[in-house]
């Protein structure tokens, strides 16, 4: 009937404990908001194709151009950070706590295992997009999931196709995610995590927490779409809780409820329950449509908190929301955009300036070999700007050298050396030194996020894994080889070290050093160098330049190859000569009988 009003409050049944996680979802998203403007200011930069999409189209320049600074930065930092997470396929170690953990078994069949897992290419996919969100947004967040992607060919035949089952990493936006700001750690925070499903996974999700009575599930998803169809079927206006409940992206509730998706809200920490008068201790609470708890359970996981992870690129002391390396960068890129549509327009000015015009003066075309014709006191002056501006150049310059330095990305990365004679070793030195940086970031990463998201995988593999068929490869026969582990394969006291950065650049440092060493006068003296074993130091540098997998060093292998070498030169040279003293052709003991005689 035109003029009535449908009020939402009349046809929602909310769950107060739902209400709560969605209020506290609105309240910690709303003090972000600052955050979240910075962010998207500093998006605008790098995906910019012009100065007309970011804060420098207010400035009155008739150029528009954009130096894509930032976006160079970020595309430098990217490569190196994953070129130096994954150097080689084997990167990773497992250390037991104990001897029972240490065995060689067990450790063969849990780096086996780990290995299998991360050689999919959903962990390398999503790690790269946890690396992006380290560099755009200062804060990287990843959850641990289990993964069945078997498919069933035929409903006839039940025949199955085998694909992956097993845990794997999923990235969380920096943008879905919020929590305590103010807490002491990551850890200890309550979080919720956003994320959008249609009405069918929603229906799959209840499906899926009934075990024996389905009927509450079911009640509950009807309510869920008779929600949804009454708003639908309604054409006039919506009142009280619209805006209350406004979903991000959409203009009203109502206007959410009208459309294909599904807004779940998925609370992990602790939280006390007042319609049940119970303290619910490290649960799992999703919320969907704001207002409504679909599931609720203990957190299953045994290291007694979520599975979800966090690392900043420069922490706050007070503010678990870090910041970036790019944040503090936007104003220098402002800045050159600014200089060089500032001597672009200048250089125009220079190459095409303004006329002063001045007493009686036909008019004329500006021009080649035009003639003016002017009165008694008439003239034509040109009006150019001083060319000094065109030496903005080397400002522009200047700036862009210090931002690739603030963001821990130095030239020498690029392959750029920088100006100056240099030794090796001088090369080498400067190199670890300028990027100290960079090395710290990359270690910061890999410690505080790629380490205990390694280890939730193996957790949850030990938790939820019957058995798996692994592919593992021999790094001596260069073969693949399948075997069969258990959740009790892979069980142990210990945990999971990622080694790569880390190691990278201690090993590179320690190679010169020694290096260093040997080539001083001190290392050169025949009373301290008969001290050093050829042996040890064989083996030193086997492990520091990671040829542990070739073999390469047997005590006094070359004197046995030398030998050998000798043995078939001799043997060699003693054919050459027989072969030589043989006379070619036929002679007369070649021939059998008295009358034969070779002609």
């Amino acid at each position: 009937m035109a003029g009535d009003v449908l009020n939402l409050k009349d046809i929602l049944v909310e769950d107060q404990l739902g209400c709560r996680i969605a209020t506290q979802w609105m309240e910690w998203n709303t003090l972000r908001q600052p955050w979240l403007t910075a962010k998207d200011e500093l998006r605008r930069y790098v995906y910019a194709t012009d100065t007309t999409q970011t804060s420098n189209s207010k400035l009155p320049w008739k150029n528009k151009t954009t130096v894509p600074k930032l976006c160079q930065i970020r595309d430098n930092l990217y490569a190196n950070y994953m070129a130096s997470m994954f150097p080689k396929r084997k990167w990773l170690v497992w250390e037991g706590d104990n001897e029972d953990s240490n065995v060689k078994s067990k450790r063969e069949a849990i780096e086996s295992y780990m290995a299998w897992t991360l050689d999919k290419p959903r962990f390398k996919k999503e790690l790269s997009k946890c690396v992006l969100d380290y560099i755009d947004y200062g804060n990287a967040f990843a959850t641990v999931e289990w993964v069945d992607e078997t498919v069933k060919v035929s409903d006839v035949t039940g025949k199955v196709q085998v694909g992956y089952v097993g845990p794997a990493i999923r990235r969380v936006s920096p943008l879905d995610i919020v929590f305590n700001p103010i807490a002491s750690s990551f850890e200890q925070s309550p979080k919720i995590i956003r994320s959008w499903v249609t009405l069918g996974e929603v229906k799959e999700i209840l499906l899926r927490e009934s075990a024996e009575d389905k009927t509450p599930y079911v009640e509950l998803f009807n309510y869920i779409k008779g929600v949804r169809e009454c708003v639908h079927g309604y054409s006039g206006e919506i009142g009280q809780l619209n805006d209350y409940y406004a979903v991000d992206g959409f203009s009203s509730f109502s206007h959410y409820l009208q459309s294909d998706y599904v807004e779940l809200l998925t609370f992990y920490g602790d939280v006390y329950d007042y319609e049940s008068n119970q303290f619910l201790k490290n649960h799992v609470i999703t919320v969907v449509d704001r207002h409504k708890v679909i599931h609720k359970e203990p957190n299953p996981s045994y290291f007694g908190a979520p599975p979800i992870f966090h690392v900043g690129w420069r922490p706050r002391q007070d503010n678990l929301w870090a910041m970036g390396p790019l944040d503090n960068l936007v104003g220098m890129q402002y800045r050159i955009d600014h200089i060089e549509n500032l001597k672009a327009d200048c250089f125009d000015l220079i190459a095409f300036p303004p006329l002063k015009v001045k007493g009686q003066v036909d008019d004329f075309r500006w021009g080649p070999f035009e003639k003016i014709y002017t009165g008694e006191e008439g003239d034509v002056e040109m009006l150019a700007p001083p060319f000094q501006v065109l030496q903005a150049n080397m400002e522009i310059e200047m700036l862009e050298n210090k931002m690739e330095q603030m963001a821990g990305a130095p030239k020498e990365a690029m392959g750029f050396r920088s100006p100056g004679e240099k030794t090796m070793y001088e090369v080498q030195s400067l190199e670890n030194a300028a990027s100290r940086i960079f090395q710290a970031k990359t270690a910061q990463f890999e410690e505080y996020f790629v380490e205990p998201l390694l280890n939730a995988k193996l957790e949850m593999g030990r938790r939820l894994m019957t058995s798996s068929s692994i592919r593992v490869i021999d790094d001596e026969f260069k073969v693949a080889s399948f075997t069969t582990l258990t959740a009790e394969d892979i069980t142990g006291s210990g945990r999971i070290r990622p080694i790569a950065a880390r190691n990278f650049a201690e090993r590179a440092q320690r190679v010169q050093n020694i290096n260093n060493f040997f080539q001083s006068a001190l290392g050169a003296d025949p009373d301290i160098k008969a001290h050093f074993s050829s042996i040890k130091l064989a083996e030193l540098f086997e492990e520091l330049l990671d040829l542990n997998d070739y073999a390469l060093v047997t005590p006094y292998v070359r004197l046995s190859e030398q030998s050998e070498a000798q043995k078939l030169m001799a043997a060699a040279q003693e054919q050459q000569m027989m072969e030589m003293v043989t006379p070619s052709g036929l002679s007369q003991d070649d021939f059998e009988g008295p009358d034969i005689v070779p002609t």
